[in-house]
């Protein structure tokens, strides 16, 4: 029979009491003596970049998922930043974060994993060459709108070469094609199609070259991300089509090339015109070329004619020159007597004038002008003393008809006072004052007895 332990003993025995911060801090020193360091792979998630620089987001897969710290110390330290649905591979030192008792990851290394990686490479190389412009639309060479010949730059055991030629073949017939047979996948496919697009630069016996590959992983299309095909590629003469994969595939390649189709069938496709249509345009141009010829012979025809009708016998031409040379030889003639007669004219003109500006001239024209002011003067001062005396005597008339004497040897007296004013009212002197009273002739001194106002 099992026994129980009694209140008493369990009173006795002794425990061991934590605090929720001293469990947190022995978890913590644990997992950390535990797990220094650790790689984990996984995806990102629910990234949060505040303003210190630090950088936290969630790690996560199918089944589970785990706080991440970032620092900005670390940070600055690599290139590669990551976001959210990155597939990332991570070194870092597990712990707890004790305030909230939250079990997290403190990274110190981070980059792409797996497919991720390769994207990331792409991207950067991507972004040099861009920078560098051999992406620019500026550098692309245009397209030939027939070809003599073509080059194919792809493996010769693969689909996309089949594809090619039985494209080349139902669109125009006869077409000359070159193939320049190299790997498209592995770790010497990058060599092969270098090598080729080097050897077909220098041939020169291609208007335009085809690089293709049938559809796969970006793992089998890597070979098209090299750096050292783009440089090949900007470096040829020679126009280069890239046929790559599917039509949501894109390659390095596919920047730096002149055009880029979406399979290698649409390559060549873009690359061999329809022989229907060539000789559609053909037909046309050379129709619109025999009216153009009919119309350049007519009009020649009609020139000819032209010409022939103003063609001139040499006998004619000879009699039409002497007419003309009497003409203007009478015409010359007829000019030089008129000019003589316009200098003679001149000439006496100047004669005349020269001759009324001589001293003597103009001494008998001066007395000639005093004479005659001299019979002026002479006849002009008797009637202007007439005239002047005619005036000032109507004037004199004028000036004794408002003369005050006038008006006084009617009659009429002018009255001062003593002190020389003229008294006009009554109301100006007083009775006894004594007043000048001015006749026409002479005066009266006289004393006022009375006045009426």
């Amino acid at each position: 029979m099992r026994e129980f332990p009694t209140a008493q003993t369990d009173l006795e025995i002794e425990r061991d009491v934590y605090t929720v911060d001293r469990l947190n801090k022995v978890a913590r020193q644990l997992v950390e003596s535990r797990f220094a360091q650790v790689w984990v792979e996984g995806e990102v998630s629910n990234i949060s970049a505040p303003s210190s620089g630090h950088l936290y987001f969630t790690l996560k897969d199918n089944m589970a998922q785990i706080r991440c710290a970032f620092f900005k110390n670390r940070r600055t330290m690599l290139e590669y930043s990551p976001r959210d649905g990155a597939q990332v591979l991570l070194r870092a030192r597990l712990t707890i974060y004790e305030p909230r008792g939250d079990l997290q990851l403190v990274v110190q290394h981070i980059e792409p994993a797996g497919e991720g990686a390769l994207r990331e490479q792409f991207e950067k190389l991507k972004r040099k060459l861009e920078k560098e412009g051999l992406f620019d639309r500026e550098r692309k060479k245009p397209l030939p709108k027939i070809p003599y010949r073509i080059g194919i730059i792809t493996s010769p055991t693969g689909a996309a070469v089949r594809d090619i030629v039985t494209t080349c073949r139902r669109r125009f017939t006869g077409l000359p094609l070159i193939l320049y047979p190299t790997l498209v996948q592995g770790d010497f496919a990058c060599d092969g199609i270098v090598q080729s697009i080097q050897v077909a630069g220098q041939r020169a016996e291609c208007a335009i070259l085809i690089l293709a590959r049938g559809g796969g992983s970006l793992e089998d299309l890597w070979a098209f991300n090299e750096e050292r095909i783009a440089r090949a590629m900007a470096d040829c003469d020679i126009p280069i089509v890239t046929g790559i994969g599917h039509e949501i595939d894109f390659t390095i390649a596919d920047f730096v090339a002149d055009q880029r189709a979406a399979t290698p069938s649409a390559a060549a496709e873009m690359v061999v015109p329809e022989a229907s249509v060539i000789h559609q345009e053909v037909h046309t141009r050379l129709t619109r070329l025999s009216v153009a010829m009919n119309r350049k012979l007519e009009q020649a025809t009609q020139r000819n004619d032209l010409l022939a009708h103003r063609l001139i016998h040499p006998t004619r031409r000879y009699a039409l020159a002497r007419h003309n040379f009497q003409l203007l030889y009478g015409r010359l003639g007829s000019a030089f007597r008129n000019e003589i007669s316009r200098k003679k004219l001149n000439f006496n003109n100047t004669a005349l004038r020269l001759l009324q500006h001589t001293p003597q001239h103009q001494l008998n024209a001066a007395k000639w002008h005093l004479k005659t002011a001299h019979e002026r003067l002479y006849n002009l001062a008797p009637r202007l003393v007439m005239t002047t005396r005619q005036r000032m005597q109507t004037v004199l008339g004028r000036l004794n008809a408002i003369s005050p004497l006038a008006t006084l040897e009617r009659g009429y007296a002018m009255v001062t006072d003593k002190s020389g004013t003229v008294v006009t009212q009554a109301k100006q002197v007083r009775v006894g004052s004594r007043i000048d009273v001015r006749l026409a002739q002479g005066a009266l001194d006289c004393r006022v007895e009375d006045k009426v106002e």
